[in-house]
């Protein structure tokens, strides 16, 4: 019997969000619409800039395992956090969500807590400035076989692949959950932690995972093709469940040959951190729940509708009242 429907690690960053418009993107030199890594030097600049915060847990995966344990399913991640002001507030906002944080804020060191500097514009475009702190340290040593092992569905964050540590540390959590019996999967993350990566990225997703999620430029980067049909067909023929997302049109999920394509309402967002991430947390409640494709896509497609109509990455709704005003539960 395991004690987690649904195990995640990735990056454990506290997210700083704050309304930003143009002028004040390129006045700071921030890229639009991207995930930018930057320096912690970097970091206390945006950060002092920023004339509102708000301040969340965050961390793409963990995003998702939040989203999942709002659901009621019992979920942990796997992160690491500094023995810091930020870092016992990260520790604490998951556990108050109904998330264990398996691994106790680390004493000691240099590197203090991951945080990230989101700027959130007008039109609901984020501009994210990451600073990874901590976090590029986590390893296989933060694997324990005891949540591992007892995950029915384990996640992985593609970011992550940028060190070796993290590489090791996916191997041996998808090995300890298959190995278990259950199942464990990726979200891609990114096209250019691809393009750095694309062996590895390959090799796992043939070879050591049973799902993959993707939008659709990520999924083109694992191929290096513009045609997304062909990238979809090419990794389905490597994994058993591959989703892509296609920013408010139709998603796609295929699984054993079969396909579904789940249609999108375009919506004008008023932030769209967190869209991919609640995406996933609907699509792997169904798959945890047992529920068919169509079913998985539509929970995803209603968990990123409403994270976008506010301001933050995680839901505000009880998206069991949104699934059942759906019809997508009883």
């Amino acid at each position: 019997m395991t004690k987690y429907e649904l195990v995640g690690i990735g990056n454990a960053v506290v997210d700083v969000i704050s309304p930003a418009d143009d002028s004040f993107l390129e006045h700071m030199g921030i890229t639009k619409g991207i995930m930018q890594l930057i320096e912690r030097e970097r970091g206390e600049l945006l950060y002092a800039a920023m004339k509102e915060r708000l301040q969340t847990p965050g961390g793409s995966v963990a995003n998702t395992i939040a989203g999942v344990g709002a659901l009621g399913l019992p979920t942990a991640f796997i992160g690491r956090v500094h023995d810091d002001a930020l870092g016992r507030f990260y520790a604490r906002s998951m556990q108050e969500g109904g998330t264990d944080f398996v691994n106790a804020p680390v004493p000691g060191g240099e590197l203090p807590t991951s945080r990230s500097m989101i700027f959130v514009s007008p039109d609901g475009e984020r501009s994210m400035n990451t600073y990874l702190g901590i976090s590029t340290e986590l390893g296989p040593d933060d694997v324990s076989e005891d949540v591992a092992a007892q995950a029915r569905i384990m996640f992985l964050e593609g970011y992550l692949f940028d060190k070796d540590k993290g590489k090791e540390a996916f191997l041996q959590a998808s090995r300890l959950t298959r190995a278990a019996g259950g199942m464990a999967g990726i979200a891609i993350s990114d096209p250019f932690c691809v393009n750095r990566h694309r062996p590895d990225f390959l090799r796992m997703i043939g070879e050591e995972l049973d799902y993959v999620i993707g939008n659709e430029a990520e999924i083109r980067s694992l191929f290096e093709t513009e045609d997304t049909e062909e990238a979809i067909a090419r990794t389905a023929e490597m994994c058993g469940i591959v989703v892509c997302t296609r920013s408010g049109d139709a998603v796609t999920i295929l699984r054993d040959g079969d396909r579904v394509d789940v249609p999108v309402e375009r919506v004008v967002p008023v932030d769209a951190t967190g869209a991919g991430d609640q995406f996933a947390a609907g699509f792997l409640y169904g798959l945890a729940t047992d529920r068919d494709l169509m079913t998985c896509g539509r929970m995803g497609v209603a968990c990123a509708a409403e994270v976008i109509g506010h301001v933050g990455p995680r839901p505000e709704r009880d998206m069991m009242q949104v699934f059942r005003a759906e019809g997508l539960v009883d």
